[in-house]
């Protein structure tokens, strides 16, 4: 599936020749990823397609003489779009000139050289652990560092990921975003531009029944808590991640809500106009799609504040009563949301694929790809999308036999 890239806007900027090129600042679910220059993206092209061939999605080409306004524009939707599609293909991102190319323009961007650093994790325990890395270690890396600092069996870090995650008033923390892989945690610590935010570690998995796979392993029911294992099996929301209180148009535009996501479900406490409470459920199974859309502009490109996530609605197509109807949610943690109702899609494919041997798909686990059967084929097409909206697609025919993601 795609990831969250958008190119949301670029900047005009003097060379040292005296003439003038464009920035393109690249955003990675809301958070500014890094700035680079058509020249730098073009030569990145060039290398990957000498290892991939044509399997790239086409690149933009170049341009001889000035560019118009909607020239430029085009353009930086096609970069948009070349961004999306090729974090598609797990061989590419685990190829060494995606990830040196990454991890160069991550550090170029925020000024950042490459040293041994300290860097500290939070734990879902409450305990932090100091680690030493290199300020160019990848997500994947640092995760690999702290699974074997604290015990963690090596082959079940796919259960886990490292997020950014902002501590509260009285004590609360929030979840901002997942990182990806090939982000660069160090890095992203200090250009999210927020106060009380650490890099932590937490559990990375949407369906409550995958946690008898972490029993055997004391690492990860320390990390989890044997205890409220236990007690909480019958617990309504048990294993589900909950975002911060946000506002809906169910039933009625304005309405405040708490969701909590996990098990193939969302689940949302509206708070209705005269304070009375309103449970209400959506199942994945009746999700056709959703997209993520930006609602207002940056508020300061180049200074501390360097999220998109200001005003931020996620909208889902659901069906009820035998009928397509349009959810929004307007939330902060638009991306993190979008991130959970894909991991519950790719769960369930899974799972669907280990009951039935005759399904042949591909699902790629901790970096590598693994084959299953399905009948049915994935099918992935894409056109260029609007320049501030996503779509991920995933047809319902017989509870996800079927999955198709689709930018429009």
């Amino acid at each position: 599936m795609k990831m969250h890239f958008c190119i949301p806007v670029s900047q005009q900027r003097p060379d040292a020749l005296g003439g003038r090129y464009v920035l393109y600042s690249v955003y990675l679910d809301g958070y500014l990823f890094c700035r680079v220059r058509y020249s730098q993206l073009h030569r990145w092209n060039e290398q990957l397609r000498r290892i991939f061939g044509n399997s790239l999605p086409p690149f933009p080409p170049k341009y001889y003489l000035a560019m118009t306004a909607s020239m430029a524009d085009e353009r930086r939707e096609q970069l948009e779009q070349y961004l999306q599609k090729v974090t598609m293909d797990p061989n590419m991102l685990r190829s060494d000139v995606f990830m040196d190319f990454l991890k160069l323009v991550q550090l170029d961007t925020f000024s950042i050289t490459i040293k041994t650093a300290a860097l500290d994790i939070f734990l879902p325990d409450g305990r932090n652990i100091q680690i030493e890395i290199l300020t160019s270690d990848t997500a994947e890396r640092v995760l690999e560092v702290v699974s074997h600092k604290i015990g963690l069996c090596q082959e079940l870090l796919g259960y886990f990921g490292l997020f950014l995650i902002r501590f509260r008033k009285e004590g609360k923390l929030s979840v901002m975003k997942k990182l990806a892989d090939f982000e660069l945690p160090y890095v992203s610590l200090r250009s999210a531009g927020m106060e009380n935010c650490k890099v932590g570690l937490r559990k990375w998995y949407m369906d409550p029944s995958l946690d008898s796979m972490l029993m055997d392993c004391t690492a990860a029911v320390d990390l989890i808590h044997m205890q409220f294992l236990e007690l909480s099996q019958e617990v309504r929301h048990y294993g589900y991640l909950q975002l911060d209180p946000c506002t809906c148009d169910y039933p009625e535009p304005g309405c405040g809500a708490v969701l909590s996501v996990g098990n193939d479900e969302i689940s949302c406490c509206i708070t209705l106009p005269d304070n009375q409470t309103q449970e209400i459920i959506f199942q994945m199974s009746r999700v056709k799609c959703w997209k993520v859309t930006f609602l207002g502009t940056l508020l300061d490109v180049d200074g501390p504040q360097r999220t998109l996530n200001q005003n931020l609605e996620l909208r889902f197509q659901y069906s009820e009563d035998s009928r397509w109807q349009w959810f929004v949610i307007y939330t902060k943690q638009a991306f993190l949301l979008s991130s959970c109702l894909k991991k519950m899609i790719s769960e369930k494919t899974v799972k669907l694929a280990a009951e039935n041997p005759e399904m042949q798909i591909e699902v790629p686990e901790q970096g590598k790809s693994k084959k299953c059967h399905i009948q049915q084929s994935q099918k992935d097409s894409s056109r260029f999308p609007p320049r501030k909206s996503k779509i991920e697609i995933a047809k319902a025919d017989c509870v996800f036999g079927t999955i198709k993601e689709e930018d429009l």
